[in-house]
C-alpha cells in the first residue's frame, strides 16, 4: 500500500485563501458544536482528496469526533476513513487505526440498524485493506443473522466485497450464503445473496435455481432478473440444464413485470431457435409494446422485434395483426417503426387482412380534425404503406385504389368549411402520395385503368390543389381512351373526360380584356342570397384592338372571375387556379387536352365523325387561348388580387399545343406520326424509365444492406471454431466480444499515423515553452491532449493554459495551474463541447511567473475545427428536398471558378469536398451535354439538413461556369459549406484538424 498511489475518487476545488490553518481546525474539532464539527470535517475531507492529507489531525478526529452520536457526523467520518492515509512511510498500518477498527467494530454491534447498515456499506469501500478487515470478520458474519433486513442485505454485500478481494479471510463464504439463502424471506436479501453465488460460485447458484423449479414466477422482480442473467451465463457453456431453463423462461413470460418479460423474451431466443419459442417471445414483445406507456421503451422493443423478424423469416407472420394494434399509439416514431415491421411481415397469405385494417385506419383519420397535424401525418403514412403493399401484391390493388381516391378531394370540403379554397400543405402532401400510387397502378395494371379514370373524372370538382390537379390531368391525358384487350369504348371515355374537365372551368372565355371587373358579382350574389338572377342583357364593347364585341352582363360577371363567390369558386376549381395565376397548371391542362383530342382523332378516324373532332378541337383551343388571355391581362383579373403575368415558357408550351391541333390535319403523314409519338408515347416512356430507375435503386440498396450483413473473409485467413478448442482456451472469452469480432462490428483502433496527422503545433520552437496538441473528435466532444515542454533553464511557476472559442463551442472545464521545472514536460487534457455544425476556432494563451515573479505570456496558434467531421452524406426523396428548399431561409451562392472541363468531374469534386450525396438519378446525368444541374444533400450529426443545387455549363474555351446554391436552416452551415467549396476550387486546403 505504501508504494501504490492512494485512491482518489474526485477532486474538489478549494481556494487557498479561504482554507483555515491546522491549529484552527484542531480547535474547531475540540471545542465546536456538532454543526461546526460537520463543517470542519468536510473541509478536512476536501483537503485530503486534493492531496493535502494533514495527518496531524487524525488523532483529534479520533478524540473529539468519533465518540459523537450525530448520524451525519458518523457518515462524514466514514468518508474521512475512506480517503485518509492509513499507512506510514514504511508501509505499516498506523497505530491510530487500531482505535478506528475498534470504533468500527462497535458500530457493527450498535443497536441502531441504520448505523450498522451504514457501517457495513463503509466496509465495501475499504475492502482493499486486509489488515483493517481481518478483525471485523466475525462481527460482519454475525450481522447476517440480524433481525432487520436493512442490516442483512448490506452484510451480504460486505461479505461479497471481502471475499472477492481476500478469499482466505472468509473461505466458507459460498456455503454461508447458500445457508443464508435457504433460510431468508426478505426479497432484497435473497436477491443479494443470489448475486453473491452467481459471481463467486456458479454451481451453487444453478443448484438453487433448479431447487426453486416451477416456483420461478412467484419470486421477486429483482431476483427474477438475476436468475435470467445466471441462466444466460450458464448456457454459454452448453449447460445440461438447458431444457429446464427453457421451461422456467416460458413461465417468466407471463409475469406482471415488463422488465422481466423483456429479458425473458430476449433470453428465450438465445436458448433455442424452436419456432414455438420464437413465436412466444415475439408475442411477449408485442404485448409489451402495446401495454408499455413509455414511447422510448416501445421503440427499443420494436427494434428487438425487428431483429427477431429478420432472423426467423416467416415464423412471425401469423402475429402481424397483433403488431398492427401498435398503430393505435399516438407517437409517430412508434407508428413508423411498427409500420416498417408490418410491411416486412406482409405476405400473400395475410395481405388482405392487413390492407383491410389499413383502410379502416384511413377512414378513422378522415373523421379527425383537418387541422390536426398528427392525423394528417398518420394518414400520409397509411397511404404510403398501402401504396407499397398494393404494388407488391397486385391482387389487392383493385380493392384499395378506389378507397384511396376518396382522399384526392376531401381536403377541399374542410377548406371550404374553414372559409378558404386553399388546402393545407400537409393535406396536399397526402393527396400527392395518393396520386403517386394511382399513377403507378394505372401503368402496371391495364385492366384497372377504365375504372380509375372514370373515378378521377368524377372527383375533379372536389380537388382544390394545383399540384393535385396537375397530377390528375397528366393521368387522364396519358391513359384515358387507351385500347385494352378489345375495349372499344375509348372514344366515349375521352368525351366524358373532356366534359369533366370542362365542368371545372366554367364558362368560356375565362377572361375578356376591357371588361370592368367590379360589376361582375351581381349574379353570384343573387344566387347566394336566394334572389332571382338578373336577365341577360347585351351591349356593344370596344376591345383592345379597336373592334366591337357583343357581350352580356352574364359573360362579364363570369368572365372576369372578380365577383365569384366562395360557392362558385368551389364549383369551378380549375378556373379559380388559372385566375389566381397558376399558369403551370394551365400548361398541363393544355397538354392533357391535346393528348385527348389526338387520341380521339385516332379512334374515330375511319368512322366519318369529323364534325365531333372539329368541335372538340375548337373547344380545346378556346380554353388554351383563354388561359393565355388571363396571363396577358393588363389589369388584375379579380378585385383584391395582384396582377400575375404568364411566363414565356408557359405561353410557348400552350401555343405549341394550339399549333398542333390547328395544323395537324393539314400536315403530311410523317410529321403527324412524329407529333403523335411526342404527345402520346414519349411522356409515358419517360415515366416508365423513372419508375424503373427507382425500382433499380431500391433493389441496389437492398442488395447493399444484405452485403453489409455478410463479413468478407480472405481465402487464406485462419478459421477458428470455438466448439473444437480446449476448455482452457474458452475461459475468459466473452460472448458479446466474440460475436463482435465475428461480425466485424468490434471497435477499430486508430493506427499511429492517423494519430500523428491530428497533432497541431501551437507555439514556435524558439518560444520559451513549446506546445502541441493532439485533437480528437469523439461524438459531440473535442478532446485536446496538450503537451507542454519547458525549453528554458528556469522553473515556470503558476503556469495557466487558457483556451477560448469562437462558434458554437463550449469549454467544459478550465485546466488547473501547474509548475514545470527546467526542461520539464507537462500533459494537460481539455474537453470542448460542440453544440451545432459550424466552423469553430479554438484559440488561447499561456501565462506563467518567470524569474523575479515577472509575468510572461505566449499566444497560441488557432485550431480550426472543420465541420466536415460532423457532416455525413444522406438521402431524401424529391418531395422532401423541395419542401426543405422552400422552408430553409439561409442561402449562400458560390460562383463556380474551376479549370475542370467536365461538369461531372466538378460535381464529383464538390461532393467529395463537402461530404454530400447526389440526389439526381444517374440516368438523368448520363449522356453528353454542356449543361449540368444536380441536387445534393447531407445531414449533420446533430440532425441538421444541408441542401445544395449545382448548375454549371461548359463554355466555348473549355472551362466551367455557373454557381452552387447552398441552403440550410442555420447560417453557419451555409457559410461553412460555401467556404469549403471556395477553398476546394482554389486547391487550397483549409487549416483544419
Amino acid at each position: 500500500m505504501a508504494t501504490s498511489d492512494p485512491l482518489c475518487h474526485t477532486v474538489v476545488f478549494e481556494a487557498a485563501a479561504e482554507y483555515p490553518s491546522a491549529q484552527e481546525l484542531r480547535q474547531a474539532l475540540e471545542k465546536g458544536s456538532d454543526d461546526l464539527k460537520i463543517e470542519t470535517l468536510r473541509k478536512i475531507i476536501v483537503s485530503t482528496m486534493n492531496g493535502n492529507p494533514q495527518p496531524a489531525l487524525m488523532m483529534p478526529i479520533i478524540q473529539f469526533v468519533m465518540p459523537s452520536k450525530n448520524k451525519q457526523l458518523k457518515k462524514l467520518l466514514h468518508f474521512y476513513w475512506e480517503v485518509c492515509p492509513k499507512y506510514d512511510e514504511s508501509g505499516k498500518l498506523k497505530q491510530e487505526m487500531i482505535l478506528v477498527v475498534n470504533a468500527i467494530r462497535n458500530d457493527l454491534q450498535h443497536p441502531n440498524e441504520y448505523i450498522r447498515g451504514a457501517t457495513l456499506r463503509f466496509l465495501q469501500k475499504i475492502a482493499k485493506d486486509a489488515e483493517l478487515l481481518e478483525p471485523l470478520i466475525p462481527t460482519c458474519r454475525a450481522c447476517l443473522d440480524h433481525r432487520h433486513s436493512y442490516v442483512r442485505k448490506n452484510a451480504v454485500f460486505a461479505v461479497y466485497s471481502i471475499y472477492k478481494e481476500f478469499e482466505h479471510l472468509i473461505p466458507d463464504a459460498p456455503e454461508l450464503m447458500s445457508t443464508f439463502l435457504a433460510a431468508e424471506t426478505d426479497p432484497t436479501c435473497k436477491r443479494n445473496a443470489f448475486v453473491f453465488l452467481a459471481q463467486c460460485d456458479m454451481p451453487k447458484a444453478v443448484e438453487w435455481i433448479l431447487g426453486v423449479g416451477d416456483g420461478m414466477a412467484g419470486l421477486d422482480e429483482q431476483l427474477q432478473l438475476s436468475v435470467i442473467e445466471v441462466i444466460r451465463a450458464d448456457c454459454k457453456n452448453d449447460s445440461a440444464h438447458r431444457p429446464r431453463y427453457i421451461r422456467y423462461i416460458f413461465e417468466l413470460l407471463n409475469v406482471s413485470s415488463h422488465a422481466v418479460k423483456y429479458e425473458a423474451a430476449t433470453t428465450l431466443t438465445m436458448l433455442t431457435q424452436n419456432p414455438a419459442a420464437v413465436k412466444a417471445a415475439a408475442s411477449t414483445l408485442i404485448t409489451l409494446v402495446v401495454k408499455e406507456s413509455d414511447n422510448n421503451v416501445k421503440l427499443i422493443v420494436l427494434d428487438r422485434l425487428e431483429v427477431l423478424r429478420s432472423k426467423h423469416g416467416h415464423v412471425l407472420d401469423g402475429l402481424i395483426m397483433d403488431v398492427l394494434q401498435v398503430l393505435s399509439n399516438s407517437d409517430m416514431d412508434v407508428r413508423r417503426k411498427a409500420m416498417s415491421i408490418v410491411l416486412s411481415m406482409t405476405s400473400s397469405r395475410n395481405v388482405e387482412e392487413v390492407v383491410l385494417f389499413l383502410k379502416k385506419q384511413l377512414l378513422k383519420t378522415q373523421e379527425a380534425a383537418a387541422a390536426e397535424d398528427k392525423a394528417t401525418e398518420y394518414r400520409q403514412l397509411l397511404v404510403q404503406s398501402i401504396h407499397v403493399t398494393a404494388i407488391k401484391f397486385s391482387e389487392v390493388a383493385a380493392s384499395v385504389v378506389h378507397a384511396l381516391m376518396e382522399f384526392l378531394g376531401d381536403f377541399g370540403g374542410a377548406a371550404a368549411a374553414a372559409g378558404t379554397s386553399t388546402p393545407s400543405s400537409s393535406s396536399t402532401a397526402t393527396a400527392l402520395d395518393v396520386l403517386a400510387f394511382i399513377r403507378e397502378v394505372v401503368d402496371k395494371f391495364p385492366h384497372l385503368r377504365a375504372g380509375i379514370c372514370t373515378k378521377l373524372v368524377s372527383s375533379l370538382s372536389e380537388i382544390r390543389s394545383g399540384k393535385v390537379f396537375r397530377g390528375v390531368l397528366w393521368i387522364l391525358g396519358e391513359f384515358v381512351g387507351v385500347q385494352n384487350d378489345g375495349d372499344n369504348s375509348g372514344d366515349e371515355a375521352i368525351k366524358e373526360a373532356i366534359a369533366g374537365i370542362r365542368s371545372c372551368i366554367g364558362d368560356i372565355p375565362i377572361y375578356v380584356a376591357g371588361v370592368g371587373e367590379g360589376e361582375a358579382s351581381a349574379e353570384g350574389d343573387a344566387k347566394d342570397g336566394g334572389e332571382e338572377a338578373p336577365k341577360e342583357t347585351s351591349k356593344p364593347k370596344v376591345l383592345a384592338d379597336g373592334t366591337y364585341a357583343s357581350e352580356s352582363a352574364f359573360t362579364a360577371s363570369t368572365g372576369t372571375g372578380g365577383g365569384m363567390s366562395l360557392k362558385e369558386k368551389n364549383r369551378w376549381p380549375l378556373r379559380t387556379l388559372i385566375l389566381g395565376g397558376d399558369f403551370f397548371t394551365g400548361t398541363v391542362l393544355a397538354s392533357a387536352l391535346t393528348k385527348l383530342v389526338l387520341r380521339f382523332t385516332d379512334l374515330i378516324k375511319s368512322s366519318g365523325r369529323a364534325a365531333e373532332v372539329n368541335v372538340m378541337k375548337a373547344e380545346a383551343m378556346l380554353i388554351m387561348t383563354s388561359i393565355i388571355r388571363v396571363g396577358q391581362a393588363k389589369s388584375p383579373v379579380a378585385p383584391g388580387t395582384p396582377l400575375v403575368q404568364i411566363d414565356e415558357d408557359s405561353v410557348e408550351r400552350i401555343m405549341n399545343c394550339i399549333s398542333t391541333l390547328s395544323e395537324l390535319s393539314t400536315a403530311d403523314e410523317e410529321v403527324e406520326e412524329v407529333v403523335k409519338e411526342i404527345f402520346l408515347k414519349d411522356t409515358r416512356k419517360a415515366f416508365e424509365r423513372m419508375v424503373g430507375a427507382q425500382e433499380k435503386k431500391a433493389a441496389e440498396k437492398k442488395r447493399e444492406e444484405s452485403d453489409k450483413k455478410g463479413v468478407a473473409v480472405q481465402v487464406d485467413d485462419l478459421l477458428s471454431f470455438r466448439q473444437f478448442s480446449k476448455k482452457a482456451a474458452e475461459e475468459g472469452v466473452d460472448y458479446d466480444e466474440d460475436l463482435g469480432r465475428a461480425t466485424g462490428t468490434a471497435e477499430v483502433h486508430e493506427d499511429f499515423m492517423s494519430n500523428l496527422s491530428r497533432i497541431v503545433q501551437l507555439t514556435g520552437f524558439s518560444d520559451p515553452i513549446y506546445v502541441e496538441a493532439y485533437v480528437k473528435m469523439h461524438g459531440f466532444d473535442i478532446l485536446l491532449d496538450v503537451l507542454l515542454v519547458n525549453q528554458s533553464a528556469n522553473t515556470l511557476q503558476n503556469l495557466c493554459l487558457d483556451f477560448a472559442t469562437l462558434g458554437d463551442l463550449k469549454i467544459v472545464e478550465r485546466p488547473s495551474v501547474y509548475t514545470i521545472g527546467p526542461h520539464g514536460f507537462q500533459n494537460i487534457k481539455a474537453t470542448i463541447k460542440v453544440s451545432s455544425t459550424e466552423t469553430g476556432v479554438i484559440f488561447g494563451s499561456i501565462l506563467w511567473d518567470g524569474p523575479n515573479l515577472s509575468e510572461s505570456c505566449v499566444v497560441l496558434n488557432d485550431i480550426h475545427i472543420d465541420i466536415m467531421d460532423y457532416i455525413k452524406p444522406a438521402y431524401c426523396n424529391e418531395a422532401q428536398f423541395r419542401s426543405m428548399w422552400t422552408e430553409f431561409e439561409w442561402e449562400n451562392r458560390v460562383n463556380v471558378n474551376s479549370q475542370l472541363s467536365d461538369p461531372r468531374d466538378y460535381l464529383k469534386h464538390v461532393m467529395k469536398s463537402t461530404n454530400m450525396s447526389c440526389l439526381t438519378p444517374e440516368g438523368a446525368l448520363s449522356g453528353e451535354c454542356d449543361f449540368l444541374s444536380a441536387n445534393m444533400y447531407a445531414r449533420s450529426l446533430f440532425g441538421e439538413d444541408a441542401l445544395a443545387n449545382l448548375s454549371v455549363e461548359r463554355t466555348e474555351n473549355g472551362t466551367i461556369t455557373g454557381h452552387v446554391r447552398i441552403r440550410s436552416k442555420t447560417q453557419g452551415i451555409a457559410l461553412s459549406l460555401g467556404d469549403r467549396i471556395t477553398m476546394a476550387q482554389k486547391d487550397n486546403k483549409p487549416l483544419s484538424v
